[in-house]
């Protein structure tokens, strides 16, 4: 593995024992390096998160890419799939504490809101052919997309999931149940 990726993955075990508030020493320290080797792959803590965010939402693509080419599943389940893809190497990282980005670090929230809003390719293709296949009603794709932006764009803003003590896949696993679902108890 190279130092990079060394980094970005010991940089997010820290984040999740301590959030934003980590320093470049907790990782030089976990790492068993010194802070100037960190200096030489990312000049500053900013740096270090705009990588970081290419580095999430990259594994998270790969994810969806895995799910693409699943071929036992059916389009209803790619659907559902890829509404909650996470890899496994991020199911434990506590996304909760990204509320507190948008006032902190501005520069990197942004960065965030932009890799939510593209991106959508497979998910506009797959909720196309269950329109064309007859298995999910009509729908504005653009609503849909727009849905769950918001949804995880207010995750981010807002610390409504550690208020009601729920994960990020726990809150995102209830979204797309609502959105996949509804919410009427059916008969």
């Amino acid at each position: 593995m190279e130092l990079q990726e060394q980094i970005l993955e010991e940089t997010l075990k820290i984040f999740n024992k301590k959030g934003l508030k980590f320093t470049m020493d907790d990782i030089a320290h976990d790492l068993g390096i010194s802070k100037k080797t960190i200096y030489t792959v990312f000049q500053t803590k900013e740096q270090l998160f705009l990588t970081m965010v290419d580095y999430i939402f990259d594994g998270i693509k790969e994810s969806e890419q895995q799910v693409m080419e699943h071929n036992g599943l059916d389009v209803i389940s790619k659907i559902r799939s890829i509404f909650k893809v996470m890899p496994e190497r991020y199911r434990e990282i506590d996304f909760r504490q990204l509320y507190q980005l948008k006032d902190k670090y501005p520069k990197i929230y942004k960065k965030v809101e932009k890799r939510l809003e593209t991106g959508w390719e497979n998910t506009i293709a797959l909720l196309e052919q269950g329109m064309e296949q007859g298995v999910i009603r009509n729908v504005h794709i653009p609503i849909v997309k727009m849905m769950l932006e918001s949804t995880l764009e207010q995750f981010f803003q807002r610390d409504v999931l550690v208020a009601n003590h729920m994960t990020y896949q726990e809150a995102l696993d209830e979204v797309v149940d609502i959105i996949m679902d509804g919410i009427v108890v059916a008969d």
